[in-house]
């Protein structure tokens, strides 16, 4: 066997690529479809109408099921530190451990106290305090996501801290918390989440759609899919132009990378399609728009872009990150984002010239939402890749790399639970949107179920198959 196929660096990345691959899936759903079900309570308290309470008791089934695969994933990352990147928090642990420390703190005892209540409590509380529960699961959901984007964001652009002995050790904790790219990547993911979550709704209530069921419930979760989608597609576009105005700022590499520019150029084109030769340094087969990469990243036509070539030293030591997924990384994010504006808006016309309809989408636009309900998760993958990767070779900019982190494990072992990790990531991901997918197909054809009644007494609400007792006020 080849030497390279046991290497313990090389395997040690793919594992921990493979394992926030996996786990990254499901806090991108859980972040924002918390607050959606926050919004489907409050329109059920504005209205009383059961259909929202019908949507919210759906999504809130797929809300736990993804609640939960999120948990048990994220155990396993939180092992690689001690097993294969022992060094990550020797050098950078007094900033990494406590920024953990107060994500699990704030953010997930938070979630973890009131899921139960918002996940079975609907009959066994009041109104106002299930949706209390609802709120604050979502709230430390978004909290969740900030620690965590806090501490990659400072390992992205470092503040905040000196090194003594080989330590990095905290001298300003607002520094660090709102390090020069956090507000930026923390926007930008919350966006992402919110229409993962958009394009989720729209899909599964596409396939439902797609079955024959028309039903109030249905529509209402559609219409808010697809409008959710139109509202933030917009404001991503907006917020991923500051975000690359600020990485070109403090990781011009990352930036060079992403355009596949090899030398330092005003006017710099824009490149739709390429073939990066790394070995050559050059682009194959380009197909670009004059100017327009100076335009979008500079805001001027004469701004200067950075080339890779000037992150090549005098030794020939490359300090540039891998070019070839970083590139291509980008225009899969950015392509699916241009899909989901033309999707969103499409739909949004459709929605509104037809409100009147019991048909309010063609056939054609339906099947077109159904695969886009994996659209987010492809396009934040993607983004990931391109942050993550285009940080290379540094695992802490300008303070560590990422091979000064990996500690003495042996190459076999990591290889035997890779594969076991692979396998097993695949089965669950596999339960995952089998499951999902049964739910909509029998909602679709017995209807949307919901909780069993409560103690007698309730007042029943209008609306639905059955008469639902409210819980007490």
């Amino acid at each position: 066997m080849d030497s390279t196929a046991l290497d313990p660096f090389i395997l040690s990345r793919i594992q921990f690529a493979a394992n926030i691959s996996f786990h990254i899936l499901f806090p991108t759903i859980t972040i924002a479809l918390g607050w959606v079900l926050f919004y489907f309570k409050l329109r059920y308290h504005r209205s009383g109408d059961a259909a929202w309470m019908d949507a919210y008791f759906f999504w809130v089934k797929v809300f736990a099921l993804s609640f939960a695969m999120g948990v048990v994933s994220g155990i396993t990352m939180s092992f690689q530190f001690g097993t294969n990147w022992p060094g990550f928090m020797e050098t950078v642990g007094n900033i990494a451990g406590p920024l953990l420390a107060y994500e699990i703190m704030t953010a997930f005892f938070l979630e973890a106290v009131f899921v139960g209540i918002m996940l079975f409590g609907f009959r066994r509380v009041s109104n106002r305090i299930h949706t209390l529960a609802t709120f604050l699961v979502a709230f430390g959901t978004t909290m969740s996501a900030f620690w965590i984007l806090v501490l990659n964001s400072w390992m992205q652009t470092p503040a905040g801290f000196e090194m003594r002995d080989g330590v990095a050790h905290a001298t300003d904790w607002f520094a660090i918390i709102f390090n020069p790219s956090m507000p930026y990547r923390l926007i930008h993911m919350l966006l992402a989440s919110g229409l993962t979550v958009a394009f989720l709704i729209a899909g599964i209530s596409a396939l439902r759609y797609l079955l024959g069921d028309r039903t109030p419930a249905l529509r209402k979760a559609l219409n808010t899919g697809i409008v959710l989608g139109a509202v933030l597609i917009p404001a991503q576009i907006l917020a991923g132009d500051m975000h690359g105005l600020n990485t070109l700022e403090h990781q011009p590499a990352k930036i060079a990378a992403m355009e596949g520019h090899w030398e330092t150029q005003s006017r710099a084109p824009l490149i739709l399609f390429a073939l990066p030769d790394e070995e050559a340094r050059q682009n194959h087969f380009e197909v670009k728009i004059p100017g327009l990469a100076s335009l979008i990243l500079t805001h001027s036509l004469d701004g200067e872009v950075p080339g890779l070539n000037d992150f090549v030293l005098e030794d020939g030591t490359i300090k540039h990150p891998p070019v070839v997924p970083v590139f291509w990384g980008f225009r899969i994010m950015v392509g699916i984002g241009m899909l989901m504006l033309v999707m969103a808006w499409t739909g949004t016309w459709f929605l509104w010239r037809r409100r009147a309809s019991d048909n309010p989408l063609p056939r054609w636009l339906a099947l077109g939402l159904v695969p886009m309900a994996a659209s987010g998760w492809v396009a934040t993958l993607s983004g990931w890749y391109v942050t993550e990767i285009g940080r290379q070779p540094w695992l802490v900019t300008g303070v560590m790399t990422t091979k000064d982190a990996l500690g003495p494990v042996a190459g076999g072992m990591v290889l035997s639970t890779l594969l076991a990790y692979l396998a097993v990531y695949v089965l669950l991901l596999g339960a995952y949107a089998f499951v999902i997918i049964r739910l909509a197909v029998k909602a679709a054809r017995q209807g949307d179920e919901r909780p069993e009644p409560g103690p007698a007494g309730g007042t029943a609400i209008p609306g639905g198959k059955d008469a639902m007792p409210q819980p007490a006020e």
